[in-house]
């Protein structure tokens, strides 16, 4: 019996099965639906097992189609980290590092990742915002090898990942000059305000909204957004008060004449940073998930 294994029918495999059909998987490979067939019924010949049973019109893995899909996921995954790996090396001294982060994430937190990345070593950086099922399929791909997230993702099987907490931020109330008064009797004296807030996909919103219910506080809703730039220009012009991290808020109010009117209490922002499992690591991104912290 021939010992080689068929790579291309390893993938045909994997793409049937990613998409439950084999005329949708031909459709993605540029193929015909019959030559995918045919291509499929060699390679289960090959290894002596039938690969899909047929339910209801859907292709269903067998048990030993679910292992197979398991080698097949991480041999492609190894595939693209050795891609990667010698990608990077094709540049003389220079590493590739490439970050996700949430589109919630402060601007000037990436930007503090991103300047503790050159100072490991000289390095070229991509940054890629997105919501974070997006940003972790990536990650298990071996596409981008660090996320900055304020939660911790959940993982599907066969996805590997480690994480740590580099910061737990108290989350500041700033606002216009003209807002100092309610300095007095705070948090209560926030009660009917306007405020400037996060969207509603974001963890700070959520913790934002439980803690005004839970203290029994209405708050007036002006203006949603995760733009920080924006949220600066409309409470500097004394429209909505703003909450953020001590992070966040200590560099605006540096920058502006905006103040800070208190501290939520018992409300924080976690900021983590998520890795995957490697077998190969980049340098730049392993020193950052060890060394990098906020605090």
């Amino acid at each position: 019996m021939d010992k080689w294994l068929n790579y291309h029918h390893l993938f045909y495999f994997k793409t049937i099965a990613e998409f439950g059909s084999v005329t949708k998987a031909a459709g993605k490979l540029h193929l015909g639906q019959s030559a995918l067939s045919t291509q499929l019924m060699q390679f289960e010949d090959k290894l002596g097992v039938l690969l899909f049973e047929r339910k209801h019109k859907k292709l269903i893995l067998t048990e030993a189609g679910m292992a197979t899909l398991d080698y097949a996921n991480e041999i492609f995954k190894l595939g693209s980290e050795l891609l990667e790996v010698l990608q990077d090396r094709l540049i003389p001294q220079q590493t590739h590092v490439q970050l996700g982060a949430l589109d919630s994430i402060p601007k000037n937190i990436i930007y503090s990742l991103i300047k503790a990345a050159y100072k490991i070593n000289e390095c070229n950086v991509t940054v890629l915002e997105g919501k974070d099922d997006e940003l972790l399929r990536e990650l298990a791909a071996h596409r981008i090898d660090l996320i900055l997230t304020n939660h911790l993702p959940r993982v599907g099987d066969g996805v590997k990942i480690v994480s740590k907490s580099i910061a737990k931020l108290p989350i500041w109330v700033c606002g216009h000059i003209k807002f100092s008064e309610l300095k007095r009797d705070f948090p209560k004296s926030l009660m009917g305000k306007p405020f400037i807030l996060p969207t509603h996909h974001s963890f700070l919103r959520a913790s934002l909204d439980h803690f005004f219910k839970l203290n029994q506080i209405s708050v007036k809703a002006i203006a949603e957004t995760q733009d920080t730039s924006l949220q600066k220009i409309i409470g500097s012009d004394g429209l909505g008060l703003m909450a953020l991290s001590s992070f966040e808020a200590g560099l605006l109010l540096k920058e502006t004449g905006l103040k800070k009117i208190g501290t939520l209490p018992g409300v924080f922002e976690e900021i983590y940073l998520v890795a995957a499992a490697r077998k190969i690591e980049n340098p730049i991104s392993s020193a950052l998930f060890k060394s990098f912290s906020l605090t």
